[in-house]
């Protein structure tokens, strides 16, 4: 008997019955083709979900209409050329019994993207201006509204033909639907605007047009946020009372419930919220809708392990729950959950970075801790090698354990040997930090991979040229990463200058008034600032970039910076510091040159460029067989990076 009995039991939805209450959610990849069509690595992607035990695949949202098309960044549904994509998906999908519905989408006024590098005019149900974009849309005329509605109909109607199971219309997050549904942007005063029931028109429309397409040969649903997280949205109350009028029309098969706005950055913070959020809290907004309509409540959002999928279930709270993100980074997850093999989950850390980072860059979406995704055409399943060797891996950070992991999957005989007692490398300063503990599961899960693979670890051991001769191995790996450094600035008498990774190990002291010196505009700067301004600690945090965490995934930073606004954190952008002196901290504005004098600090906290632990390297240029680097010994970079060059390096030998 299953640990998860309501997770893997079955449901019916419309017409279709469904293996299990664990879904995919619609999900931006970059994988279509240039043309916006489905390419043979998003058949792929999708399919290795499907033999992972999904039950279900919503796909990513498609374009539907000229008004919001840009086929190089999302899948388009305007024509019939998309029919032998989309069958060739559900079919590789269909043989896992894993169903697959297909999402219209039109953002409205939420445009962000270009054709041409020249911005279009955006059209949404009013000239209400789009805080995040700065867009101001024009208004849709009668004629074009009636165009997007047959638009819906007519897409829902190529899904059928291509053998998808389900068709589900947007209406979340403060795109185009929502907009005709919010009064705050919805100041029509023809029959698509004013009372509730003209503002349900455009959605009851959309609805109908689907329905009288493909009759009840498919399930059709709705997507919306419980709560737009933001004054400007729709809040739950609203929400609640346009489910109900469309459960009573009795057209839609269900209900899919998430949180969040595309409109402002508040909202934004909730549509891929990252760690700082609790996992599952969108799941008292699901089980409002839930007590409000009669078919069955998806929920998604943080919900990134199987029991708390199971508890959101048990507790009434939805129906189904889906795990976008949890089966990025592990596709396998709901197999591995129903055997009951928990321990071997690759549970998602939430950092955000290969996934919703690269999507909203429109780069192929891929996982700091699973890089085969993404790239399953190339790493699914890994090459057996014809001839296993000895192998050994010299740094135990995520690169080195990911070479390990991969090698010794791979047949090779491998040893991984860290020179400190604890595996982890930088990773182990990233989950001290406040509200970080969760980056530590990217050791905890690489640990586990190392075992399950048979790698040899030996922690406490320096690998020196010597220690090579004597283990004689066929191919060696480096990942000996970086070494963080102190800049050489102008200093005075008693200046007190420490290290970011000292203050975070809490190996030295630090004084009640402290500036930190962020030159790399990453995690650490962020993370110390707050972690001191927690401590009590009157902190200016100076960055030599235009925002604090300039180099990590936006939501993540804004969420950050947030924190830091409320704990009183002043930060001073475009500067770089050039010399201290006992109480006084000088620095230069990055554009101007001009000095930038903060006095009567105590402290100041560097976080600068890291420099490459590759002494090794030189020592064995005389080494016989196959030598690689990788990740921070190499070039300082991520754990992305080191991760996918881990991949790489165990694929190499």
């Amino acid at each position: 008997m299953t640990a998860f009995p309501h997770l893997f039991s079955p449901i019916q939805v419309g017409n279709v019955t469904l293996k299990n209450r664990l879904f995919s959610p619609a999900h931006g990849t970059t994988l279509g083709t240039r043309d916006g069509l489905v390419s043979t690595d998003m058949v792929r992607y999708h399919e290795a979900r499907a033999r992972g035990g999904a039950g279900l695949i919503i796909l990513e949202g498609m374009n539907i209409h000229s008004t919001y098309r840009f086929p190089d960044m999302f899948l388009i549904a305007d024509n019939d050329a998309c029919i032998p994509g989309l069958s060739q998906l559900a079919n590789a999908c269909h043989g896992y019994d894993c169903k697959v519905f297909g999402q219209l989408f039109h953002a409205g006024n939420a445009v962000r993207a270009t054709v041409d590098g020249a911005r279009g005019v955006a059209y949404s149900a009013s000239t209400t201006p789009h805080d995040r974009y700065k867009i101001v849309p024009a208004a849709m005329d009668i004629q074009m509204i009636h165009d997007i509605v047959t638009a819906h109909g007519d897409a829902a109607r190529r899904f059928l033909s291509a053998g998808l199971d389900g068709v589900e219309i947007m209406a979340s997050m403060g795109y185009l639907t929502s907009q005709f549904l919010n009064l705050r942007s919805n100041t029509r005063e023809d029959e698509y605007g004013g009372s509730f029931e003209n503002r349900l028109r455009f959605l009851r429309a959309c609805i109908q047009d689907v329905r009288d397409k493909v009759g009840d040969q498919m399930v059709v649903g709705l997507r919306i946020s419980g709560d737009e997280m933001t004054d400007s949205g729709l809040a739950s109350g609203d929400v609640l009372e346009i489910c109900q009028a469309i459960d009573h029309d009795g057209q839609v098969d269900y209900f899919n419930v998430i949180a969040g706005s595309s409109a402002d950055a508040r909202g934004w913070t909730h549509v891929f919220p990252p760690m700082a959020m609790d996992a599952g809290y969108v799941a008292p907004y699901s089980a409002a809708v839930k007590r409000s309509v009669s078919k069955p409540v998806l929920v998604a959002g943080r919900i990134n392990q199987p029991q708390t999928a199971e508890q959101i279930i048990a507790d009434g709270q939805a129906d189904m729950c889906g795990m976008a993100r949890a089966l990025i980074c592990d596709p396998d997850a709901p197999n591995k959950a129903q055997a009951g093999k928990f321990e071997d989950i690759r549970a998602c850390i939430g950092c955000n970075q290969a996934c919703v980072g690269h999507r909203l860059n429109h780069e192929k979406i891929s996982c700091i801790q699973h890089p085969e995704t993404g790239r399953e055409s190339q790493y699914d399943p890994l090459p057996v090698s014809d001839r296993p060797r000895d192998v050994m891996i010299v740094g135990g950070g995520p690169g080195g354990m990911k070479a390990a992991c991969v090698a010794a999957q791979r047949g090779h005989r491998v040893s991984l040997y860290e020179k400190s007692d604890r595996l982890g490398g930088q990773a182990l300063l990233a989950q001290l930090l406040p509200g970080r503990a969760e980056f530590g599961g990217i050791v905890t899960n690489l640990v586990r991979e190392m075992e399950l693979a048979g790698v040899s670890v030996h922690s406490g051991t320096c690998v020196t040229a010597d220690l090579v001769r004597e283990k004689n191995p066929d191919a060696i790996i480096l990942a000996t990463g970086a070494q963080s450094c102190i800049p050489a600035v102008e200093e005075l008498e008693d200046a007190h200058i420490v290290d970011a990774w000292d203050v975070i190990r809490g190996d030295t002291n630090v004084g009640q008034s402290v500036v930190v010196a962020d030159w790399r505009c990453d995690w650490v700067g962020l993370g110390v600032a707050e972690k001191l301004a927690r401590d009590g600690c009157q902190v200016q945090l100076c960055v030599s970039g235009t925002v604090a965490g300039e180099h990590i995934q936006g939501i993540v930073r804004d969420i950050w910076n947030g924190e830091l606004h409320r704990l009183g954190v002043a930060v001073v952008p475009y500067t770089d510091l050039f010399g201290a002196d006992g109480t006084t901290a000088y620095l230069k504005h990055t554009i101007t040159g001009e000095p930038v004098i903060l006095e009567g600090i105590d402290t100041i906290v560097t976080s600068h460029a890291y420099a490459p632990v590759n002494e090794l390297q030189s020592a064995l240029s005389v080494f016989g067989g196959t030598v690689i680097s990788i990740g921070d010994c190499l070039s300082p970079r991520t754990a992305e990076e080191a991760v996918l060059e881990g991949l790489r390096a165990g694929c190499a030998i």
